[in-house]
């Protein structure tokens, strides 16, 4: 299964999604949110903001003196730096990828929680809370929090990964007067105080940061609001970056190298679990399923059996049922099978090349543009990451061209192997299917995709992650996450015979494809 085909088998998925509403939660967190905003300077003021700049000076726990730089630019970026001598503590999000520069000077893309927790900040502090349903964040109350010594009202910010930030707010001021996150395994925690108004904006001009068991207290110098940031700001420092290679001849290579890997992963079967989370409008879960089933390939597609369901076994009869299901799939797929080799070998005889019927990775060579390549260490592999983003000048025709061009990530590439090792990529405006009739995969949904080598012979998905807005007909909206891993894969024994029907020229499971040898 391609790369392309996992990443748009998730949005698939993600548009199966339904659910049923709830009721709207006790209290209702816009009155505080449009208090904030009105005392920060008002909707038209905050949403005049395109770059915002705090500089300024520190002393840390150890009462070292360091520099602090603050920087955030429509519609997505972010830099926070702090300077202590000659090592640089950097974390950023420029629009594409998040990452970080630690003390020992290491540079590095961030992955994980961490990553999208960067990705979910450059969010939140671009949009000063102005519209936080437009920008496609929940936000919830807490309840009453103590923030020195001092009450405070606790609200909830969600990104559309999931990511949470709590805000808390000066019932008096109406300003923000404390934020907590979890960035990886590190809790941080701002405070702010000291507000003054900057073109008629207020902003701190005293920070307090705590970063795990770390302290800064910061003094801002100078705050400029729509000043000059240059996207370079953002981006990895150049020193680190390395000449990107012929990347049609790469993409070529990792598309024919797709072909002999699709046919070894017929001789393999392995276990896999979904987690769909569907949430309310304000973040809330509404609903939470896991499934877990077997699975193996065939014909470059995936046959998958529903063994359990939230943790319990199915039935005998309900397996019974699944199994079933599965058998009518490997029927389908032959079938497909047959009417596509018959079609290849009808265009072969009158000399026409038939057109694929799958896309591959070589579609973003044809729609995106690169950029930040850099050499990194991934899962103790050594992956050439770059990343992408829309080629404006590009004019898509095909449905999987117009999905395509509304993409933009990251991606780890093993050049020895010819394989992705991991793409990230998030909708950067909303993806319309059938004119948007049918459906509507909103800006910021993302998608996570990774796969690792196994069994010294061929690669295999090990985990997905998806974090979907979607809209069906124009009425029912829905927000959900997907999350899926994949262990325990075994290569069938070849002298296996099975019941169902054998294609030809391949190797099949076991008759009882929920298990495999």
């Amino acid at each position: 299964m391609s790369t392309m085909r996992t990443l748009f088998r998730l949005i698939l998925v993600a548009l199966m999604l339904t659910g049923t509403a709830c009721p709207a939660p006790a209290q209702d967190p816009g009155k505080i949110v449009d208090q904030y905003v009105k005392a920060a300077g008002g909707s038209k003021a905050l949403g005049k903001i395109r770059t915002l700049t705090l500089e300024g000076v520190f002393t840390n726990g150890e009462g070292k003196a360091g520099t602090y730089t603050f920087d955030t630019k429509l519609p997505n970026r972010y830099y926070s730096e702090l300077l202590v001598g000659d090592k640089n503590l950097i974390e950023a999000y420029n629009g594409k990828s998040a990452w970080h520069q630690n003390a020992a000077g290491e540079l590095g893309t961030l992955v994980g929680p961490e990553g999208m927790q960067l990705e979910a900040a450059a969010q939140y502090y671009n949009t000063h809370l102005v519209n936080p349903k437009k920008s496609k964040m929940a936000v919830t109350f807490v309840g009453h929090a103590q923030v020195r010594g001092k009450d405070a009202l606790q609200l909830e910010v969600s990104a559309v990964t999931g990511m949470k930030r709590q805000v808390f707010f000066d019932p008096q001021t109406h300003l923000i007067a404390k934020e907590a996150a979890t960035v990886g395994e590190v809790e941080e925690e701002i405070l702010f105080d000291d507000y003054r108004t900057v073109d008629g904006v207020k902003l701190p001009y005293k920070i307090e940061l705590h970063r795990g068991s770390e302290k800064y207290d910061i003094s801002v110098t100078r705050a400029v609001v729509n000043g000059t940031v240059g996207e370079r700001v953002f981006d990895f420092p150049k020193k680190s970056q390395v000449q990107l290679p012929d990347l049609k001849a790469l993409f070529k290579e990792i598309d024919e190298n797709q072909k002999v890997t699709d046919k070894i992963r017929e001789n393999y079967a392995g276990s896999q679990s979904e987690e769909e989370t569907e949430l309310e409008g304000d973040g809330r879960v509404k609903k939470r399923e896991l499934h877990e089933y077997t699975f193996f390939y065939l014909n470059g597609h995936v046959v998958t059996t529903l063994v359990k369901k939230d943790g319990k076994e199915l039935s005998a009869e309900d397996q019974k049922k699944e199994n079933e299901k599965a058998r009518k799939r490997v029927e389908e797929l032959q079938k497909r099978e047959a009417k596509k080799e018959a079609k290849e070998e009808k265009a072969r005889q009158e000399g026409k090349e038939e057109d694929k019927d799958e896309p591959g990775i070589e579609v973003f060579l044809r729609v995106c543009q690169f950029v930040n390549p850099r050499r990194e260490r991934f899962r103790g592999q050594d992956v050439l990451v770059f990343d992408f983003e829309p080629n404006p000048d590009f004019k898509p025709h095909k449905l999987v061209e117009k999905i395509v061009q509304k993409l933009a990530g990251v991606v780890w590439v093993d050049e020895k192997a010819h394989q992705v090792a991991r793409l990230e990529a998030y909708f950067v405006g909303d993806a319309k299917i059938g004119g948007g009739l049918l459906a509507n995969l909103q800006k910021g949904t993302s998608f996570v995709f990774e796969q690792a080598f196994v069994n010294n012979e061929v690669w295999l998905p090990t985990y997905g992650e998806a974090h979907i807005g979607v809209r069906f007909l124009l009425v029912k909206g829905i927000r959900a996450s997907i999350v899926t891993r994949y262990w325990d894969y075994k290569k069938f024994n070849v002298e296996t015979l099975s019941t169902i029907a054998k294609p030809k020229g391949a190797e099949v499971p076991p008759s009882d494809p929920t298990k495999p040898m």
